[in-house]
């Protein structure tokens, strides 16, 4: 009797320990996220502003209106990215092509295993199988589509001596070869410094295009039951075998005749963009951007020495800067996973009215980012780095860029969103971008091919730089660059969306407080 009563009682705590119910609770385990500031960035709560001009268009170039836009919430790297924190992204592709060719050119099989994560899970011609490292194990370690692509991760808590006999030769084609060096110096090859990425072209997958007809589109009779606005909407792509757009018809008849319309993409692969890029800046920007001016000293020095560590990076197109934030972004994203929590937003480049709304740090009407219509202080000191007084360059403290944190920050905490190097946005530059542009996230974007032209790879710039004349520090001063170009004025920062409502107070974004985040205050 008292077996039963005992068995009855553990199946009554069984009981009531299940998780099953009838009502709505929606899924059950989910983590609770709390967002965080990644570091070096601030945040920048969501809001409505009036972006264009507060005042007069001076030059009268009317492509500056006045306009009431909302942006969500972000964080914006608190200043420039210098000099050393764009190396750590040179240094990264460098060491990574190196423990490549370390793995691929030693000949003991257990010296060469250290140079990588040989323990990962990958998939082969079989499926998906566990692989103990051994010789056989390092001679299929290659991608099927890049020979010199490792399946493995490397292994990067292994440091890597450059100078180790053992090491030495493999890596020796990674430097300039003799006729090339200058003064007989050892040095990388800046030139193979090549990034592999890719990138999702979200704007094509959002894209309704050919149908690829199911059997479900057809009666008894054969006859065609798809409507036509929803066979074609896009022409087929003259460059690929199956036709741009083309889709899935996941919809289903029922008795009736009625169909529920759901699309799906044929391949997903078609919105992964690979690219390559060389990742080394252009320090001959120096030279190549002044004439009759003498520049050589920076070109040689700026972006290596350790004196301009803290200097915002210049040389660099808005391409590299695309592909340092995909890279950052993975970064991030792989240590989280590591370290058991979730991925975040990708880094991202700003777009033109995230980059204004931060520059007039939630001050309405004002000219500068500092808030006042001067560029002077009370003290008649300059506020930023720019070509004051005709040429007098060095009457605000700098010559050519000054060091990231220079001068005071704006009210949400931004350095030198004023003067010291221009920044690239990721807007596609339009002198009408005011007049068509949505209110809501405002932004142009246009991926120009290599055949377009010139006025079609346009980027905006913002900010103003060292060269500049103080009307380009004003926070609605618009203009443009060359995606493809490189210049000694031009740098970047960049951005990551916020992931909840965006909130003035931070404290109260996420976690378990959802009466804070749906309360409108």
């Amino acid at each position: 009797m008292k077996k039963l009563l005992l068995i009855g009682f553990v199946g009554l705590v069984l009981a009531s320990c299940s998780t099953r119910t009838g009502h709505l609770t929606g899924a059950l385990g989910r983590p609770v996220f709390h967002p965080e500031i990644p570091l070096g960035m601030v945040y920048i709560p969501a809001g409505s502003y009036q972006m264009g001009e507060n005042d007069m268009d001076v030059p009268f170039l009317h492509q500056t209106r006045a306009k009431t836009v909302s942006v969500q919430a972000f964080y914006m790297d608190q200043t420039e990215i210098s000099n050393n924190e764009y190396r750590q992204f040179v240094e990264w592709v460098r060491d990574s092509i190196a423990r490549e060719k370390i793995y691929a050119g030693l000949e003991d099989d257990e010296d060469a295993g250290r140079w990588i994560n040989y323990s990962d899970m990958y998939f082969d011609e079989g499926g998906l199988e566990y692989l103990e490292y051994d010789a056989s194990a390092r001679e299929s370690n290659r991608s099927p589509s890049n020979p010199n692509e490792s399946i493995f991760s490397l292994n990067w808590d292994r440091k890597i001596d450059y100078s180790d006999p053992e090491v030495v030769p493999i890596l020796a084609d990674m430097y300039y070869i003799q006729p090339e060096r200058y003064y007989k110096r050892r040095e990388i090859d800046v030139r193979k410094l090549i990034y592999s990425y890719y990138w999702i072209d979200y704007r094509e997958a959002a894209k309704r295009g050919r149908i690829n007809i199911t059997p479900n589109g057809y009666d008894n009779e054969g006859e065609k039951l798809v409507d036509e606005h929803r066979e074609l909407q896009t022409p087929p792509h003259p460059f690929t075998e199956d036709p741009q757009g083309q889709e899935l018809d996941l919809g289903y008849f029922n008795k009736k005749g009625q169909n529920n319309a759901i699309r799906g993409h044929m391949n997903r692969q078609r919105f992964i963009i690979d690219e390559k890029i060389n990742v080394y800046p252009d320090t001959l920007c120096w030279v190549r951007d002044f004439t009759y001016s003498f520049h050589d000293p920076m070109t040689n020095m700026y972006f290596w020495h350790p004196a301009y560590d803290n200097y915002p990076i210049v040389g660099v197109t808005w391409v590299q800067a695309k592909a340092f934030s995909v890279w950052r972004t993975q970064l991030l994203n792989s240590w989280l996973v590591a370290m058991g929590d979730m991925f975040v937003n990708d880094f991202r480049l700003p777009t033109e009215a995230e980059w204004e709304r931060a520059s007039r740090g939630d001050l309405s009407m004002s000219q500068y980012p500092w808030g006042g219509p001067y560029i002077r202080n009370e003290a008649g000191c300059f506020l930023g780095n720019f070509k004051p007084m005709r040429g007098r360059y060095f009457e605000d403290g700098g010559f050519h860029t000054v060091k990231v944190f220079s001068y005071n920050p704006n009210g949400w905490g931004l350095y030198c969103m004023a003067g010291n190097v221009s920044e690239w946005c990721e807007t596609a530059y339009d002198e009408s971008m005011y007049d068509f542009s949505h209110d809501l996230n405002t932004d142009y974007r246009y991926d120009a091919m290599d055949w377009d032209p010139p006025s079609m790879k346009r980027k905006v710039l913002r900010g103003g730089s060292w060269k500049d004349v103080g009307y380009y520090l004003m926070n609605a001063t618009r203009t443009f660059e060359y995606q493809d170009t490189a210049k000694s004025y031009v740098g970047y920062r960049d951005v990551m969306t916020h992931l909840g409502r965006g909130g003035r107070d931070f404290t109260k974004e996420g976690g378990e407080e959802v009466r804070s985040d749906i309360q409108l205050k």
